[in-house]
């Protein structure tokens, strides 16, 4: 059976990692892959839940080395979880955090003796076979049919589907990719990454790209404009920025210089032409933005800046058939397959192709995202663009929400308060059948509601215009700029069921601290009490999960502890955001309030008073 390399650089002695600045050669990494891989626990599968690409990265190779296989799943909710043990019992986690509560059996990345250590990690200046790093090691050969990871996508009845990625086709695809992009001839770049290595897009092009690419990649996933900028001017030239289009907006409304680079890639959603030549006007290098899926992996690229139309990934094919078996028939019963190279066996594709001549393509949106009203046709991809390009607003997205079911006599349309919603509400016409409206939610706190509608009306036509028009905070995006539509049904549900007068930026969570958690030993004996910096650690976890964005760097502004709170007991907690950005939270548990704080961005740590901590 034929065999691939794990590694494709040149030299031992070459770097295929920067971390916090620090290169690592291939040697090294090797070493830390193969002392990992006789460190794992008995398991088939892991579940890599590192957050640093460089751990991540080792756990994924020592994982194919060891002959185990990765679990990827696209959410990390407890109920993702309880499926991903379904569908492997013997799945353990592997992790990186002090504080990991995964219902699986876990296993933390070695810290402070063993890999780490060698790197001179805290607390071990030189650890457990740090001597034998100077010693080459032979890179391992991986047979070609054998399953890498398996990643997951959301199944029509709720149940992930998985699906199995082997090291050869891997192999063939990366390399494909790494000669589209063109990294042979950039020389010794580095990778830097944006989004997380545990998603189809990051772990293709921010840690297998690096491997069998032969370049390098970054540990860190810097998430502002400021952190990616001094995250690429800590790194040598020439550099890669592997960013999605809700970042790349972001860093393109900043003010903040941003040192160049020799190519940015962007995946994930589709890319305005207009952000892709303002990225490369202000960055100076050019921006191909790929496409592909979870289950065909990357097939084409395109330079949005010059071009509509996608090229096809040589050695790939595209076919169109339709859903009945016929040959010919309308184009809303067509498909598109994509087969050869990398593709193992034919996959159709979910969105609407438009096939030209020499492998290249137009892509007319998502097969389920094409809406009709009053017998006019679009997709929310076409209104999510134009609403996106209305001058004054941060993000925006167009929801269709689920059909109403046909009895009843009520509209399907919710009662709307007072919460920044505009339009009127849709009735129920011909026989009193239910109605389905088409909303939008938007963050844009320079612009009035009868502003925003005006600007939709010259761009959009009117049967399309949204009812209601929510303004929001901020949207509940993940680590790679999507919204899953179940976080965004939760979003829209909260907004047009609230009563009147409720702020338009809260929202409710739950936890529970379980009664076998670490820090309830001690605390106290004989009557338990989740300690503080427990419940302000899951609050602000939890909120960062909601709103889709981490906030390891906001500051505790002020903490208020109420009344205790037992391990076991069912804890709900609110928050909103404030005007100013703030957020305040409350943790209650039934009608008593145990905690309330307030936490303050990153920018506004200077400025905001620090207040003490009560209890």
């Amino acid at each position: 059976m034929p065999s691939f390399p794990l590694l494709f650089h040149s030299s031992s002695t070459g770097t295929i990692a920067w971390r916090d600045g620090t290169p690592v050669s291939v040697r090294e990494f090797l070493g830390d892959v193969t002392r990992l891989a006789g460190m794992l626990p008995a398991g088939g599968h892991v579940f890599n839940m590192c957050t640093d690409r460089y751990r991540f990265a080792v756990g994924l190779c020592a994982t194919l080395v060891a002959g185990k296989i990765s679990l990827l799943p696209s959410a990390h909710t407890p109920e993702a979880v309880r499926q991903l043990a379904a569908f492997a019992p013997d799945t353990f986690c592997l992790h990186d955090s002090a504080h990991c509560s995964v219902a699986l059996p876990r296993f933390r990345f070695p810290s402070e003796s063993g890999v780490d250590a060698a790197h001179g990690g805290a607390g071990a200046s030189v650890g457990p076979g740090a001597e034998d790093r100077r010693a080459e090691v032979a890179v391992p050969q991986i047979d070609a049919e054998q399953v890498m990871a398996y990643l997951f996508t959301s199944g029509s009845t709720g149940v992930p589907v998985p699906h199995g990625k082997k090291w050869g086709y891997l192999v063939r695809c990366l390399r494909t990719s790494a000669a589209r992009l063109g990294l042979p001839e950039m020389g010794a770049c580095t990778l830097v990454g944006t989004v997380p290595p545990q998603h189809m897009y990051g772990f293709e092009t921010t840690v297998l790209l690096a491997l069998i690419g032969g370049v390098a990649f970054s540990n860190r996933q810097p998430f502002y404009p400021g952190d990616v900028a001094a995250e690429l001017a800590a790194l040598p030239q020439p550099r890669v920025l592997v960013t999605s289009p809700v970042h790349l907006r972001a860093l393109m409304m900043s003010s903040q210089a941003l040192p160049p680079v020799a190519l940015m890639l962007s995946a994930t959603a589709p890319l305005a032409q207009d952000l892709a030549r303002t990225a490369e006007a202000r960055l100076g290098a050019p921006l191909l933005e790929i496409y592909g899926s979870t289950e065909s992996g990357q097939i084409a690229t395109r330079r949005t800046a010059l071009r509509d139309a996608w090229q096809l990934y040589p050695e790939l094919r595209l076919e169109t058939r339709h859903d009945d078996g016929a040959e010919s028939g309308s184009a809303d019963d067509a498909t598109v397959w994509v087969s050869g190279g990398h593709v193992e066996t034919p996959v159709p594709l979910g969105d609407t192709l438009e096939l030209l001549d020499d492998g290249q393509f137009l892509l007319h949106g998502r097969k389920g995202d094409l809406i009709n009203i009053a017998g006019k046709r679009t997709s929310l991809g076409y209104l999510n663009h134009q609403l996106n390009e209305i001058t004054g607003v941060v993000d925006g997205v167009f929801f269709m929400p689920d059909a109403a079911p046909a009895a009843g006599p009520a509209s399907s349309v919710p009662a709307v308060g007072s919460s920044a919603v505009c339009g009127a509400a849709a009735s129920a016409v011909g026989r009193g059948e239910p109605v389905t409206r088409l909303l939008a939610l938007v963050v844009a706190p320079d612009l009035t509601p009868a502003d925003l509608q005006r600007a939709l009306r010259e761009r959009i036509d009117a049967a399309f215009m949204p009812r209601p028009l929510i303004f929001v905070a901020s949207l509940p995006r993940n680590a790679t700029g999507k919204l899953p539509r179940d976080v965004l049904t939760a979003l829209v549900a909260q907004h047009t069921r609230q009563p009147r007068g409720a702020a338009a930026n809260a929202a409710t969570l739950g936890f529970t601290i379980a009664a076998d958690h670490a820090s309830i030993a001690g605390h106290f004996p004989g009557q338990p009490v989740v300690p503080g910096v427990v419940l302000l650690d899951h609050a602000i976890s939890a909120i960062g999960r909601a709103l889709g964005r981490p906030l390891d760097a906001w500051r505790l502004n002020s903490a208020k502890f109420l009344s205790p709170a037992a391990p076991g007991t069912p804890l709900d907690l609110a928050f909103e955001t404030s005007a100013s950005g703030t957020i305040r939270f409350t943790i209650r548990a039934g009608s008593r309030t145990v905690a309330s704080g307030v936490l303050a961005a990153p920018a506004a740590v200077e400025t905001a008073p620090e207040e003490a901590v009560t209890s």
